[in-house]
Protein backbone atom coordinates (compact mmCIF):
# COMPACT_ATOMS: atom_id res chain seq x y z
CA UNK A 1 0.00 0.00 0.00
CA UNK A 2 1.15 3.52 -0.79
CA UNK A 3 0.77 6.13 1.95
CA UNK A 4 1.13 9.85 2.23
CA UNK A 5 1.85 10.83 5.85
CA UNK A 6 1.48 14.49 6.85
CA UNK A 7 1.92 15.93 10.29
CA UNK A 8 1.92 19.23 12.10
CA UNK A 9 3.44 19.05 15.56
CA UNK A 10 3.34 21.96 18.02
CA UNK A 11 6.93 23.12 18.60
CA UNK A 12 6.62 26.04 21.00
CA UNK A 13 7.56 23.79 23.94
CA UNK A 14 10.55 21.54 24.52
CA UNK A 15 8.26 18.49 24.65
CA UNK A 16 6.67 19.52 21.34
CA UNK A 17 10.08 19.73 19.65
CA UNK A 18 10.91 16.31 21.09
CA UNK A 19 7.65 14.88 19.68
CA UNK A 20 8.43 16.42 16.30
CA UNK A 21 11.85 14.70 16.20
CA UNK A 22 10.35 11.35 17.21
CA UNK A 23 7.57 11.57 14.58
CA UNK A 24 10.07 12.61 11.87
CA UNK A 25 12.49 9.78 12.74
CA UNK A 26 9.67 7.24 12.71
CA UNK A 27 8.53 8.48 9.28
CA UNK A 28 12.12 8.50 7.96
CA UNK A 29 12.51 4.87 8.98
CA UNK A 30 9.42 3.87 7.00
CA UNK A 31 9.49 6.09 3.92
CA UNK A 32 11.02 9.06 2.21
CA UNK A 33 10.56 12.74 2.90
CA UNK A 34 8.62 14.46 0.10
CA UNK A 35 8.44 17.81 1.91
CA UNK A 36 9.31 19.01 5.41
CA UNK A 37 6.40 17.31 7.16
CA UNK A 38 5.19 15.05 4.35
CA UNK A 39 6.42 11.51 3.74
CA UNK A 40 5.71 8.94 1.05
CA UNK A 41 5.74 5.36 2.25
CA UNK A 42 5.11 1.98 0.68
CA UNK A 43 4.54 -1.03 2.91
CA UNK A 44 2.46 -4.09 3.58
CA UNK A 45 -0.78 -3.70 5.54
CA UNK A 46 0.58 -5.48 8.63
CA UNK A 47 3.60 -3.17 8.78
CA UNK A 48 1.32 -0.16 8.23
CA UNK A 49 -0.80 -1.07 11.24
CA UNK A 50 2.27 -1.14 13.48
CA UNK A 51 3.59 2.10 11.97
CA UNK A 52 0.24 3.85 12.40
CA UNK A 53 -0.04 2.77 16.04
CA UNK A 54 3.46 4.10 16.79
CA UNK A 55 2.67 7.44 15.14
CA UNK A 56 -0.61 7.84 17.00
CA UNK A 57 1.16 7.14 20.32
CA UNK A 58 3.80 9.81 19.57
CA UNK A 59 1.52 12.77 18.89
CA UNK A 60 -0.45 14.83 21.36
CA UNK A 61 -3.98 14.79 19.86
CA UNK A 62 -4.87 18.07 21.61
CA UNK A 63 -1.95 19.98 20.04
CA UNK A 64 -0.78 18.04 16.98
CA UNK A 65 -2.26 16.89 13.70
CA UNK A 66 -1.53 13.65 11.85
CA UNK A 67 -3.06 12.76 8.48
CA UNK A 68 -2.46 9.50 6.64
CA UNK A 69 -3.72 9.15 3.08
CA UNK A 70 -3.90 5.62 1.70
CA UNK A 71 -3.64 5.81 -2.07
CA UNK A 72 -4.66 3.07 -4.48
CA UNK A 73 -2.53 2.25 -7.52
CA UNK A 74 -4.65 4.42 -9.81
CA UNK A 75 -4.26 7.43 -7.53
CA UNK A 76 -0.49 6.93 -7.29
CA UNK A 77 -0.24 7.02 -11.09
CA UNK A 78 -1.99 10.39 -11.06
CA UNK A 79 0.50 12.09 -8.74
CA UNK A 80 1.93 15.19 -10.37
CA UNK A 81 5.20 16.75 -9.34
CA UNK A 82 6.47 20.17 -10.30
CA UNK A 83 9.90 21.48 -9.52
CA UNK A 84 12.82 19.72 -7.97
CA UNK A 85 12.35 16.19 -6.66
CA UNK A 86 14.90 13.78 -5.25
CA UNK A 87 12.30 11.13 -4.50
CA UNK A 88 12.95 7.50 -5.35
CA UNK A 89 10.27 5.78 -7.42
CA UNK A 90 9.20 2.78 -5.34
CA UNK A 91 8.45 0.82 -8.51
CA UNK A 92 11.83 1.29 -10.19
CA UNK A 93 14.80 -0.95 -9.41
CA UNK A 94 17.13 0.51 -6.80
CA UNK A 95 20.81 0.38 -7.68
CA UNK A 96 23.22 1.25 -4.89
Amino acid sequence: MFLLVCYDVETTTREGRRRLRRVAKLCESHGQRAQKSVFECKMEKSRFMTFENKLVREINPELDSLRIYILDDDSVKKIKNYGRSDLIDFEDPLIL
